[in-house]
């Protein structure tokens, strides 16, 4: 089993001899060369307290026995054994010597009961039984009876004074002559008192009767006169398990969970003890480090603005100190002239700084688009407000524009001005309503129409926000030319009273006349007359020019093959198709034992091999003119290339080099 030291306790004024409680039973007695005795105890302990005059050990453990050590004779004494009314005591938790007259405190666990005891006769001399209403008035938590136990006593050094803290978190200090207490200290955590001490003797700062309580979460520094405001509070990095105070000093030494021991130096509660003289060096510096200056508490003003705050009459006086060119006003005299020159000053600057704020915070703001209140076609739904919040846009832009340039623009009525939308339309109510209107955005005419929205659904890429398309529309904007003087044209002529598109009703009027189309149709006519009246303009013709048998070499092979194509089809339907009386073609061929020539089989659907032309042996024919395989004549091997009209190459090139080894080895020999 683990060793773990439950409590240790000094025998002597320096650190030559002490005694610890172990977790295992076990009691050891060390001295200056270490280890000096060890003994066992029946049962677990809690807390020890020595006896000075008597030399007697007391150790409480769970139960109601109080074991006594005696030092002097090296044994065990007769133990002290409590008794309550309440019945049998579970435990002993907590015992205190008073230093002025030696009684003995034994904190009694369940039941909230103290009870003293005098060394001498060793006998129960009085019984102090705790509020349990007190604490709970005091408290939101409900206190239980049964485990309400005492957990800490400390006694002052007046003999009379009594700290005793409790499981549920709370201080009582009692005067022994008294079973009410004067005061009351809650820790706030709910968690049992781990330590109490009074500190007496230290700073004149730190006054008389301060008291020190400590849990495993926080420690407080408080007057036992007004235990409501905290001296001073501190929060440890880990759990606590002891504190122990250096008397008459302003060093607090803390037991905690970590690896570490901490300790706090508070120089208003003492001096730093002689061992640790540098503590005083230190706070010397942090002193020094945070003096004030001359001007802390006094502000810079110009003569000019001590005029505006009235307080020009006070130059020459002790108030105003001359500095360069103004003068130093203490900083209350000044912010009161200022609030009286000014009442609305700070409520103009306050909100000036929250509108800042607010706008700045609107910027990063993630807006989220309009919601369109349908039951069905919410996409289409959402496409057409985003359309209808565009065209408003562009015509605000088209007003600014015209703004900026001073142009006055036409009032229409309200009624014109509104543009009818889909969605408040009565005619298309159940597009949005019905679901037998419902899109299937899973059908392929949907993906035909809409592929991007379909690519993008299978990608699973996330939608754009508000803002996102929000600039991707002001920058097919500005690349479009929305903002250019000729975008403000077309606007102001798509725009206008008489060619609104929106505007043309011939249900209203019969002979009304629908200006936008017949503008958009001069339009057109006029782009037709000036393309007429073009010169220079190189068209390439769709189908090649063939005079005769000469071929335009400037045509393409699909232009030579289309011509030809449609030629001998020509031919061919004139020649062999008949036409009956009910519409109907036919059309009728005589098979032949081999095709002249397999590019017009393809063409002309097989026949006769024409007239007048035989198919030379080794010559590959493509139609179109185009042949491969042709041989040149006789007696010209050294004579240059020779091409036919539209025959291609007739002979292979001579003089070239050849990558064969073959040729290598001839030019060798």
């Amino acid at each position: 089993m683990l060793k773990i030291l439950t409590l240790l306790y000094m025998l002597s004024d320096d650190w030559t001899k002490s005694i610890h409680l172990q977790n295992d039973r076990t009691i050891e007695l060390h001295t200056q060369g270490g280890h000096h005795y060890r003994t066992r105890i029946p049962r677990f302990g809690r807390s020890l307290a020595y006896h000075f005059p008597s030399c007697d050990a007391y150790v409480t453990a769970s139960g109601s026995e109080i074991y006594r050590l005696n030092l002097d004779q090296g044994r065990f004494m007769n133990p002290l054994v409590l008794t309550s009314e309440d019945g049998d005591i579970p435990g002993v938790n907590v015992v205190d010597i008073n230093p002025a007259h030696q009684l003995l405190a034994f904190g009694i666990e369940g039941g909230g009961a103290v009870q003293f005891w005098d060394p001498r006769s060793r006998s129960n001399v009085g019984t102090l039984r705790l509020s349990k209403n007190k604490l709970m008035q005091a408290s939101a938590d409900v206190i239980n009876s049964e485990h309400f136990s005492v957990t800490a006593i400390s006694s002052r050094n007046d003999g009379l004074s009594y700290a005793i803290g409790t499981s549920s978190g709370h201080t009582l200090l009692y005067d022994i002559r008294a079973t009410r207490p004067f005061a009351l200290k809650d820790q706030g955590y709910g968690l049992p008192v781990k330590k109490l001490i009074w500190i007496d003797g230290g700073s004149r700062m730190a006054g008389d009767g301060m008291v020190i309580s400590a849990d495993k979460k926080v420690i407080k520094f408080w007057d036992r006169n007004n235990p409501s405001i905290n001296f001073a509070s501190i929060t440890p990095a880990n759990d606590l398990n002891d504190l122990h105070h250096v008397p008459g000093s302003g060093l607090i030494l803390t037991a905690n969970e970590g690896i570490q021991m901490a300790t706090y130096y508070i120089p208003q509660l003492g001096p730093a003890p002689r061992w640790a003289s540098f503590l005083e060096n230190i706070t010397e510096e942090m002193e020094d480090s945070t003096t004030r200056s001359v001007y802390e508490d006094f502000k810079f003003v110009e003569r000019a603005e001590l005029k505006t705050l009235g307080l020009d009459y006070l130059i020459g006086t002790p108030t105003l100190k001359p500095y360069m060119h103004g003068y130093f006003v203490s900083l209350k005299l000044y912010e009161a002239a200022r609030l009286i020159s000014d009442p609305f000053a700070y409520a103009d600057h306050r909100e000036k700084m929250v509108r800042e704020k607010m706008e700045k915070m609107a910027e990063t703001r993630i807006r989220t688009q309009k919601e369109p209140s349908v039951k069905v076609n919410k996409a289409l739904a959402e496409k057409i407000i985003r359309e209808e919040e565009r065209v408003k846009k562009k015509e605000e832009r088209r007003r600014q524009k015209k703004a900026e340039r001073g142009e006055a623009d036409i009032e229409v009525d309200a009624e014109q001005k509104e543009r009818p939308s889909v969605l408040n339309d009565s005619r298309f109510a159940a597009v949005f309503e019905d679901r037998n209107y419902a899109i299937d955005e899973n059908s392929r005419e949907y993906a035909l129409l809409n592929p991007s929205a379909v690519a993008q659904q299978r990608s699973g890429a996330r939608p754009k926000t508000a803002v996102e398309e929000e600039e991707e529309e002001s920058e097919k904007s500005s690349s479009d030319g929305l903002d250019s003087d000729s975008d403000d044209d077309s606007d102001n002529e798509d725009s206008s009273d008489a060619g609104d598109l929106t505007e043309y009703d011939p249900r209203a009027r019969l002979h009304q006349k629908n200006i936008q189309s017949e503008k958009t149709f001069s339009k057109a006519r006029e782009w037709t007359r000036n393309a007429e009246c073009t010169s220079n303009v190189n068209l390439v013709p769709m189908r090649t020019q063939i005079n005769g048998s000469h071929v335009d070499t400037n045509a393409t092979f699909g232009q030579r093959r289309i011509s030809s194509t449609a030629k001998k089809r020509q031919s061919f339907l004139a020649s062999d198709a008949h036409y009956t009386a009910d519409g109907g073609m036919e059309v009728s061929w005589m098979p032949s034992s081999g095709p002249q020539d397999p590019g017009d089989m393809l063409v002309s659907g097989g026949g006769p091999p024409k007239k007048g032309k035989t198919k030379r042996p080794g010559v590959e024919s493509f139609g179109a003119g185009m042949e491969k395989g042709a041989v040149m004549e006789k007696g010209a091997v050294n004579s240059p290339v020779q091409f036919s009209e539209g025959k291609g190459r007739t002979q292979r090139r001579k003089g070239v080099r050849s990558g064969s080894k073959n040729a290598f080895r001839k030019m060798d020999g």
